[in-house]
């Protein structure tokens, strides 16, 4: 009789764990922690800016409960995403690996993972917050799910779509630390709603192929594409260089921030006319890499240089 060696039941306990690390890191990458990098600074500056300035204690706590609430409506959206998009993104090569279409998460699972998140994160904030930052927050994932990804299978227009919910978070910040929209939290909003359109322009533009190989209508078809990434690129890029002394006009912020803002705006519209100019993968991955600097620095600067 054939005796197992010793050490295969200490090979077996060990796969446990392993298999356990992996399912986190699965289940950890649906919610999209590169995307909720910058809606946690968007909320911030939100929050930041919309808190009156004369205010003797900053609330660290309110602070807290709104980027915890936020991101995890923001998480349970990303994971619901992909569990409504499976299908189309293991015929693209960009996301075909992605935990659900390469088979590591049950469709069932990130389905149910997805709406705890959304549905906790938004009684969170409703509860710990107020519910005006909750109701944002559910207004972010309707339109997100039921407007924004049905439409890139139907329409080019899906960016503008898109970009309503996706420009939300400054306006879920404001609204968490002064119960209300200033004129200061659109003005946020419509930086970020700009900022949308060259940064999803790139990616777009590097993954034209893929995008049309699951039948997504993020370029019109034909010859078309090239003349609309070039005109959305642009356009947004050159009204948000326009829009960069509104703080300053409003009596929020002063040189520092208009120097620098108007700096990284200039250097990010070069970028933009550069794709429209070039239309090349390399001028779109700069024009990428260029957005996603950008906001955070923005609205750095608009932090420090408060009035």
């Amino acid at each position: 009789m054939a005796i197992e060696p010793p050490i295969a039941p200490i090979a077996v306990a060990w796969r446990r764990p392993v298999r356990s690390y992996t399912a986190l890191i699965d289940y950890w990458a649906l919610t999209k922690p590169e995307v909720n990098f910058l809606i946690a600074v968007t909320t911030f500056a939100g929050f930041y800016l919309g808190y009156p300035i004369h205010s003797h204690h900053f609330p660290f706590a309110l602070l807290a409960h709104t980027l915890l609430g936020t991101l995890l409506v923001a998480s349970g959206t990303g994971t619901l995403n992909q569990f409504v998009e499976r299908f189309f993104d293991a015929q693209m090569r960009r996301t075909e690996r992605r935990p659900i279409p390469a088979g590591r998460v049950d469709p069932a699972s990130a389905l149910h993972f997805g709406l705890l998140l959304s549905s906790v994160g938004s009684l969170y904030l409703a509860v710990a917050v107020n519910v005006l930052a909750s109701l944002l927050s559910v207004l972010t994932v309707v339109t997100y799910l039921f407007l924004y990804t049905p439409l890139k299978r139907e329409t080019p227009l899906c960016t503008l779509v898109g970009a309503l919910p996706g420009a939300v978070p400054p306006l879920i910040g404001w609204a968490a630390a002064s119960g209300n929209l200033g004129l200061g939290a659109w003005v946020l909003y419509a930086f970020v709603f700009l900022w949308q359109f060259p940064h999803f322009m790139a990616i777009a533009w590097m993954y034209r192929e893929d995008y049309a190989r699951a039948g997504y209508l993020v370029l019109p078809r034909g010859e078309g594409k090239s003349r609309f990434m070039a005109w959305q690129s642009v356009m947004p890029l050159l009204v948000l260089a326009l829009m960069i002394p509104t703080p300053v006009l409003l009596g929020k912020a002063g040189l520092p921030y208009l120097v620098g803002a108007s700096a990284l705006s200039s250097g990010f519209l070069c970028l933009g006319a550069q794709l429209a100019l070039r239309k090349s993968n390399l001028a779109a991955r700069q024009l990428l890499f260029a957005s996603i600097i950008y906001l955070p620095l923005v609205f750095i600067l608009l932090i420090l240089d408060r009035r």
